[in-house]
């Protein structure tokens, strides 16, 4: 007999011991099937380790179960993306751990080893399965334990290959492909953006910023475009283009601002409005004086007279606060107009003799100037004004101004104009009666009637002491008016920005500097 018909029985006696007496019910009643049906023909015993009996040997179960899972499993890993149907290794357990330590045992001398089934090749970016056992489980060997079948992955989650059994090579692990820039992954809004449209609903849009009255806008800009020429011997001369000054004492708040006029900015003028604000003692004794001054148009150095007014005013009601507060607080209403007419005089005078220093002509250098006196004491609310020259008062009560300009003396007539009063080059001390020392040449004292007022305040009222530039609108313009009435008549006082920015409305035909000085009552 040669090799190949050898091996070939050999063939045929394997196929007989798996498809015999079981696997061919055509043939039963026939002697039987495979080796043992062989061997009772041919009057042979039958092979060692080969039972007798209806059916082939167990050879016990294969470790490639063929159930539902696996043949998704399979079709997953055909079809699908790299990684789908994979399953990790099984976990060894204590006591499958020995076994599978041992080596394996070798075939049946008689048996032959099962053919290998032809590798599959795997897809290009797929890893490949791990090669299956050749040899099935001997029959005394316990089965291991099915693994319960785990769900495929999704599409975007690479699985987590678990741990791998001593001798084999690690998997090879496919990330996943990141997802296209073409298609972002949408967001989902929560809080109130997600309702945008409800909020335009409920909120209002802001109204818009009124910043002039009337059918069209002034001709100059708002903002400053030029700035004043300047002396470099003299740069303790310049004027801020605005000035913004507060307080607060007692049931009083103070506010003030004064800027230059658009005509003014446009021509780089200097600011012809002056502002002093200055506080006299301390505690409830204290003294606030508020003084505004403004020089004349279209003089040189009119700005000069405008804050030497102010500054005279300021030292004679500093140097006699203490019996104006005495005097306010009293309501010695006939003591405080003289004495503020006499202070005023004074400083006029001086106004008088630096026009002669300066060889001016006096009635060229000289300031309207507007004064008012507020005591610190929360007790008083008695506000007094004096002053001299054009302006505005006024009184801002439950939405509606009152204009408390006086335009005669608490007697009924203007104050007449004082004869002149001969003064010298030199100066010397006042003489008695004379509002200031005497001179070479004559001049009067001052150039208009002397104003005097005393108001009450009231919770909620505000006292508006303004320059004509302010002053000339709000009796010309109702709207304006109107518009600061609205801004001003607030349960709180503006800040300093909110106070600056109404003062600030511009009206066609008011260009002129303003000033503004508001008193508000808690």
């Amino acid at each position: 007999m040669s090799e190949q018909e050898a091996r070939r029985g050999q063939e045929d006696d394997w196929w007989r011991q798996l498809y015999g007496e079981d696997g061919g019910e055509g043939r039963e009643g026939t002697g039987g099937g495979g080796a043992a049906g062989d061997a009772a023909q041919s009057g042979a015993a039958p092979a060692a380790g080969v039972p007798t009996g209806a059916g082939p040997a167990d050879v016990g179960p294969a470790e490639a179960s063929d159930t539902l899972d696996e043949r998704v499993a399979s079709v997953l890993r055909t079809v699908g993306p790299p990684g789908w149907g994979d399953r990790p290794p099984p976990q060894p357990t204590p006591a499958d751990a020995p076994d599978r330590a041992a080596p394996a045992a070798p075939a049946p001398p008689d048996e032959t080893p099962p053919r290998p089934e032809p590798a599959r090749p795997a897809p290009p970016d797929e890893t490949p399965p791990r090669p299956e056992p050749a040899r099935p489980a001997p029959p005394d060997e316990t089965p291991p334990r099915p693994e319960p079948a785990r769900p495929a992955p999704p599409a975007d989650e690479t699985p987590t290959p678990g741990p791998v059994p001593p001798g084999e090579p690690p998997a090879r692990r496919v990330p996943s492909p990141p997802p296209p820039p073409s298609e972002p992954i949408p967001l989902k809004a929560t809080g109130p953006a997600a309702r945008p449209r409800e909020v335009a609903r409920s909120a209002p849009p802001p109204a818009p910023a009124v910043t002039y009255i009337g059918d069209r806008p002034p001709t100059y800009e708002a903002e400053p475009a030029a700035l004043p020429a300047a002396d470099p011997a003299a740069l303790d001369e310049l004027v801020p283009d605005t000035a913004l000054e507060g307080a607060q004492y007692g049931s009083l708040t103070l506010r003030a601002a004064s800027q230059r006029g658009d005509s003014a900015r446009y021509r780089g003028d200097v600011r012809r409005d002056a502002l002093l604000t200055a506080r006299f003692g301390a505690g409830r004794h204290a003294l606030i004086l508020v003084a505004v001054a403004t020089g004349r148009p279209a003089v040189e150095g009119a700005h000069r007279a405008a804050r030497d007014a102010c500054g005279w005013i300021g030292s004679a009601v500093g140097r006699s606060y203490t019996q104006l507060a005495e005097d306010i607080r009293a309501d010695r209403r006939g003591d405080l107009k003289a004495g503020l007419q006499r202070l005023t005089d004074r400083s006029y005078g001086k106004l008088r003799a630096r026009a002669l220093e300066r060889g001016g002509p006096p009635e060229q250098y000289t300031a309207a100037l507007r004064c008012l006196l507020l005591p610190a004491d929360p007790d008083c609310r008695t506000r007094v004004f004096f002053g001299v020259g054009a302006g505005g008062l006024f009184r801002l009560r439950d939405g509606a101004w009152t204009d408390l300009e006086p335009v005669a003396t608490d007697h009924g007539t203007p104050d007449p104009i004082p004869a002149p009063i001969p003064v010298t080059d030199a100066p010397a001390r006042p003489g008695p009666g004379l509002p200031y020392g005497p001179g070479t040449a004559e001049y009067p004292a001052r150039p208009e009637p002397f104003l005097f007022h005393a108001a009450f305040g009231r919770p909620g009222d505000a006292l508006l002491l303004c320059s004509a530039g302010l002053a000339d609108p709000l009796r010309q313009e109702p709207a304006f008016a109107a518009h600061l009435a609205d801004r001003w008549s607030t349960p709180e006082p503006p800040g300093l920005v909110p106070f600056l920015a109404t003062a600030q409305l511009r009206a066609k035909g008011h260009a002129k500097d303003r000033t503004a000085v508001a008193v508000w009552e808690a």
